[in-house]
């Protein structure tokens, strides 16, 4: 992998947290290589976001009334999309079939029928079950380039036994091969195959001369038919790759059980981003996120050795990607770092008291676990008092994704309880004491914005009664970064 080189146009390894028309317009014309965006989806439903809240459900796009105010909403971003889009560049739009054709309307505005490559669809799930109508079971991926010279490296598969159709594969002790017609069209002499002299059939010709012949009986790639014809063997480990077409139906969707699965409700493989960023960039080359969710196309991109841009209106979506930046393509979160060109950094978060009030409360509530280190809860139905939970480093598994995301394999934990509140008192304090007892826990933590004496003379309290240790962290102490002795 090449050196990256840090851009001269623009800042990069940035995840900004607000709403991309905004940071759009803080970037210079023509500075973005590849954009690939996955938008919310006009789908009239509710994505529970991060872990899947249902005390507070944060609804994508059930703000947008219509189609058109979906495309009006859309419309804007893409401009500035379009606009710091290179002439050499790409441009990605995934959707699915909700407001996909509205969409195409609007891309050809922007960037002009002429400019549209592809429609990409991509098998998202074969679980499917419909009683009135075809199960809907794929994504579009709209491409777009910005010029007449964009960059392209076609993708391509090696070929499997899955993936060689029209062949009937045997199987001798070289591996599987598959047989194929050794003449082709036009008269041709006869050739000696061992000790018979075989004439081609009548107005063809043997593709290969007697040296040929030779060279692939003496290699055993000559087989021969019923009727003592020669047939070409070629073996499956010798075949060339194939190119890919515009239907991908070779990367799986994440299930459950997939390791690098969040509990982001559109969370995408990154094989999917892996194939773009291939085929639509070279190394150092600037990718742009601008709808980040966890960060799919950072890590991607990271990981691929190309400079990245990411833009999330979620403040809990630029947390976790950090982390997921962090903890799968290594490397840190730090100004001094990202100064020297090795790190990166999040900008423009709610790093205030004042916004951290304004935050929903599900915000709040996933910013403060995910500020202390902790693992939200997945769902919050029966949660019994506990948001999140911090394991201890020794504790972590060398895998993610639903089972091992919750780790509940493990017993090395500790509860946290969040409350956006300015003093939380000693009702609060005693809930959280019959959760702790209730998980059989040593250690708790507490995270609001401050504590009533009674709250805090409860907390000693209940040490001296019961040897449980509650740690009260208030909002400022975490933003102060004052938090390591608590937790030590």
């Amino acid at each position: 992998m090449t050196k990256r080189k840090p851009s001269k146009l623009v800042d990069t390894s940035v995840v900004y947290c607000g709403d991309c028309l905004e940071q759009l317009r803080n970037l210079p014309d023509a500075c973005v290589d590849l954009i690939y965006i996955d938008p919310p989806f006009n789908s009239n439903r509710n994505y529970e976001v991060f872990w899947g809240e249902t005390k507070e459900k944060r609804a994508f796009e059930d703000r947008h009334a219509s189609t058109q105010a979906y495309i009006e909403f859309m419309r804007p971003r893409c401009d500035e999309l379009a606009r710091v889009l290179k002439k050499t560049g790409s441009f990605y739009y995934h959707c699915d079939w909700h407001a996909s054709h509205y969409v195409k309307v609007m891309l050809d505005q922007i960037f002009g029928e002429n400019s549209f490559l592809n429609e990409i669809v991509w098998k998202r799930t074969s679980g499917r079950k419909s009683e009135r109508q075809y199960p809907r079971i794929h994504d579009v991926l709209f491409l777009y380039a910005n010029g007449a010279d964009w960059t392209w490296k076609p993708p391509k598969v090696v070929q499997t036994a899955e993936n060689v159709r029209g062949h009937d594969l045997m199987e001798d002790e070289n591996g599987l091969y598959r047989v194929s017609d050794f003449s082709g069209a036009g008269e041709g002499p006869l050739r000696r195959f061992g000790d018979k002299e075989i004439a081609p059939p009548k107005g063809r010709h043997w593709m290969y001369d007697q040296e040929g012949v030779d060279d692939l009986l003496a290699k055993g790639r000559i087989a021969f038919s019923k009727g003592g014809m020669p047939r070409l063997k070629t073996y499956l480990k010798d075949l060339t790759s194939i190119d890919i077409g515009d239907i991908w139906t070779d990367i799986e969707p994440l299930n459950s059980a997939a390791a690098e699965r969040l509990g982001y409700p559109t969370q995408k493989p990154l094989a999917l981003l892996e194939r773009i960023i291939k085929a639509s960039s070279n190394e150092n080359d600037i990718v742009l996120d601008a709808f980040c969710g966890c960060g799919t196309a950072l890590v991607a991109a990271e990981n691929l050795g190309r400079q990245w841009i990411g833009i999330d209106i979620s403040p809990t979506a630029c947390r976790v990607m950090a982390k997921r930046l962090r903890d799968v393509s290594h490397i840190q979160e730090d100004e001094a770092l990202w100064r020297n060109g090795r790190g990166f950094v999040v900008r423009d978060l709610p790093w205030s008291i004042e916004k951290l009030r304004e935050l929903p409360h599900f915000e709040f509530e996933n910013w403060a676990v995910i500020a202390i280190g902790g693992r939200p809860n997945k769902a919050q139905v029966g949660d019994k008092g506990i948001d999140g939970r911090i394991y201890l480093a020794d504790a972590m598994p060398g895998k993610t994704g639903e089972e091992a995301g919750q780790l509940d394999f493990m017993d090395e934990w500790y509860p946290v309880q969040v409350k956006q509140k300015d003093k939380v008192g000693r009702p609060e304090i005693d809930a959280f004491e019959t959760a702790l007892r209730r998980a059989k826990r040593k250690k708790g933590l507490f995270v609001a914005f401050g504590y009533s004496k009674d709250a805090l003379a409860e907390i000693q309290d209940f040490f001296k009664r019961e040897h449980i240790i509650i740690v009260p962290l208030t909002v400022q102490e975490i933003l102060d970064e004052q938090i390591a002795h608590k937790l030590a």
